[in-house]
């Protein structure tokens, strides 16, 4: 892998990443957050309701000697069960009993990794969340319906030795239009609810395999 480019969306036009920074209630916890993808940095650079211009500032990482963790190498439900450490997909009782045996079932130590890769969960994904862990949604589309939501690839830094070795490219701020890429980050959302609502509503969820019943095993 070596160098690779990586881009992230932000209102700041002047920023600099800080290893210890980020929310702890973000995907993977805290972290510096990026991108392979420059459209899709576009629009989460302006995926917030104030109507203000973003930017997309670009960087390489060098990866050699970074232990990196890629969900899309593991099971989907590891990368649920990820999520689920740091975000509530529900505010229910049950979910929050159901939940902490998810993660210590489907969970993975993610403490020695110094680069996280996976899917992001933005808007749509919590429309599958919420469906799931009510029972909702068969396990075997599952991972079709998270093809279907477009939530992109992203990486989180989460060690002082990846923020080492990232480096701003010269040349690599660029503006970022609101009206333009917020309407296409609400679209590409809008078109995605629908395709899942359509999949989750068809004949190819049975409803006999879902979250209720992982504990069972």
């Amino acid at each position: 892998m070596a160098k690779i480019t990586l881009c992230h969306g932000t209102i700041d036009q002047s920023f600099t990443p800080r290893y210890g920074g980020g929310n702890e209630k973000h995907d993977y916890g805290k972290g510096f957050y990026l991108t392979d993808n420059i459209d899709l940095a576009k629009e989460w650079a302006v995926s917030h309701p104030e109507e203000i211009n973003g930017w997309v500032h670009k960087y390489e990482l060098e990866t050699d000697g970074l232990k990196i963790l890629d969900f899309h190498e593991k099971d989907v439900l590891a990368w649920l069960a990820e999520l689920m450490k740091h975000r509530d997909a529900s505010d229910s009782k049950r979910y929050r009993m159901l939940a902490k045996k998810f993660i210590e079932k489907y969970g993975i130590d993610t403490s020695g990794y110094d680069v996280i890769r996976g899917w992001r969960a933005n808007a749509s994904y919590f429309f599958i969340a919420k469906e799931f862990v009510r029972d909702n949604i068969d396990m075997d589309i599952l991972e079709e319906l998270l093809s279907l939501g477009g939530l992109g690839i992203q990486y989180c830094l989460k060690s002082e030795a990846a923020y080492a070795n990232l480096t701003e490219k010269s040349k690599g701020l660029l503006p970022v239009p609101y009206a333009e890429f917020n309407d296409r980050y609400n679209q590409r959302d809008i078109t995605a609810r629908k395709k899942m609502r359509n999949l989750v509503d068809s004949d190819e969820n049975r409803v006999t395999n879902v979250f209720s019943t992982l504990f069972e095993r």
